[in-house]
């Protein structure tokens, strides 16, 4: 098996920028992100890792791109010093343990608790609790779509009991997990990404949630069963190119949830494609530039 590499991504940028970097590097890069609090060395320097093996320099050149570009308009937007971007490679071991002293409990939604399994947590008596590792996988809830999404899938199961969820792009099982909570029947879980895959395995049976919560790598395109929720916070273009088969698997009266969306830049085109394809517009919320949007089937 080859060895896992990662692109390491250093932004050094003013502390005003620190939230849109790490959005911007979680969001759209799919990047694991560390950087430290106010109060600790190094606040506004923002470490962003991205997976590759044997990274080719053309995507390496695309990536350094894109960032670039990204700051570039930031530093317009707030009217500050350019941020500084460096780059290099480095071996899976040397940032898998060092961000976790970031990662503490907080609320993700009100009412909801996330908790790394590495912490202790005494719940007050009307909090839910997900007690989670992210591993690999990405996603340990604190990007701005992931809340979003949550709350749109509270709204959407609110009332009802025992309905079917699909989380499509799954990461950590935060969104799937959260759905069982807030009182769906079933979850299938999805991913492309094998370490996706083992950190919701285990993220479920950490929380006992396994006999509900099929976690699996099944293409979307092979997925035969209609669900009442669908779920998918990716990016842009992904949900662009799985449309079709996110709205066949859409049950009618059902709601589809859509998120890793930049507000004013993609939101637009999402609402055109998706009502398109015969759904209805109910609802966009924004956190900073992030949206995450549903639709029903009539």
């Amino acid at each position: 098996m080859a060895t896992k590499r990662w692109l390491q991504v250093t932004v050094t940028a003013d502390p005003a920028l620190i939230e849109s970097v790490s959005d911007f590097l979680i969001g759209v890069l799919d990047a694991g992100v560390e950087s430290a609090a106010i109060d600790e060395p190094g606040f506004g320097t923002i470490n962003g890792y991205i997976q590759a093996q044997d990274p080719n320099p053309d995507e390496v050149k695309r990536i350094l791109e894109q960032v670039s570009s990204f700051l570039n308009e930031l530093k317009d937007i707030f009217n500050v010093p350019a941020p500084q971007l460096t780059s290099k490679i480095i071996e899976d071991e040397d940032w898998g343990q060092n961000w976790k002293k970031h990662f503490k409990p907080f609320t993700i939604v009100p009412g909801l608790v996330i908790v790394p399994t590495w912490e202790e947590y005494q719940p007050q008596a009307d909090e839910a609790v997900i007690t989670m590792d992210p591993g690999m996988a990405f996603g340990t809830g604190h990007h701005a779509t992931t809340s979003l999404t949550l709350e749109f899938i509270r709204e959407s199961l609110a009332g009802t009991a025992g309905k079917q969820l699909l989380d499509v792009g799954t990461g950590t099982g935060i969104l799937g997990m959260a759905g069982l909570l807030f009182n769906a029947g079933r979850v299938k879980a999805t991913d492309n990404d094998p370490d996706a895959i083992k950190a919701a395995k285990e993220n479920a049976i950490f929380n006992g949630m396994q006999e509900k919560m099929d976690v699996s790598l099944v293409p979307l395109a092979e997925i035969v069963e209609i669900y009442d929720v669908v779920i998918a916070n990716i990016v842009h273009d992904v949900l662009i190119d799985m449309a079709d088969d996110l709205v066949r698997l859409t049950g009618k009266g059902g709601y589809l949830i859509l998120s890793g969306l930049l507000a004013e830049k993609q939101v637009g085109n999402i609402r055109e494609v998706f009502c398109g394809k015969g759904l209805t517009f109910a609802g966009e919320k924004k956190r900073a530039e992030w949206a995450a949007i549903r639709f029903t089937k009539n």
